[in-house]
């Protein structure tokens, strides 16, 4: 990190874009990547657990990257499920610019990159993938979760990432109690990372 919140709408300074390689959906992508965005050198080690232990996601249907950052998850989704409509969501507009780029640059044209307010709210998603901003505060983060969980279609997963040492547990707690109509259960624990899978059972 640069020192700048990387949840800023408008990161401050130039965009200066840099190249890194990383290796999604088995393969290794040259991407775009800029400072002003979270984890702008290399494939951070939360979004690579998260990628590792999670099954396919579904071939179609609308899928979610909440919080999509230059858009390691979300170009992964598109990728794996080409035939699906990938929402790659953020608040940083840097962030949007470079998921824009990169899903350019490997010809993925079912990806939408877009701020929360344009999502149409009648969308239903069939997976939601997030490794979400822990450290914009435990209030936005609870807002954030109680807008867009209940948007899982009925029977459909969403699979959060979070370090342990930023609460992972205690977030585990409050979904259980927050989404009682969902189950909640820790799948994976791996590098001081826990991911969560939420299950929507409600119709």
């Amino acid at each position: 990190m640069d020192g700048e919140h990387y949840f800023s709408a408008q990161p401050a300074g130039e965009l200066s874009l840099r190249e890194i390689t990383v290796e999604l959906a088995g393969a290794p992508r040259r991407l775009q990547t800029a400072s002003g965005v979270f984890s702008p050198e290399r494939l951070d080690a939360g979004t690579r657990v998260l990628l590792s232990n999670v099954p396919a996601p579904p071939p179609g249907g609308n899928l979610l990257d909440l919080g999509c950052g230059w858009g390691p998850i979300a170009l992964s989704l598109a990728l794996e499920s080409p035939h699906a409509t990938v929402w790659a969501v953020d608040v940083n507009e840097r962030a949007l610019d470079l998921i824009r780029r990169n899903a350019h640059m490997l010809g993925l044209d079912h990806v939408n990159a877009v701020r929360p307010e344009d999502v149409p709210d009648s969308l239903k998603f069939t997976t939601i993938w997030s490794n979400p901003p822990i450290r914009v505060g435990k209030n936005e983060l609870h807002s954030m979760l109680q807008t867009w969980l209940p948007r899982l279609d009925t029977g459909s997963d969403a699979w959060l990432v979070v370090q342990k040492n930023l609460g992972s547990d205690s977030l585990q707690r409050w979904l259980d109690t927050e989404f009682s109509d969902m189950s909640v259960m820790r799948t994976t624990t791996n590098r001081g990372y826990r991911v969560l899978r939420v299950r929507n059972h409600a119709g």
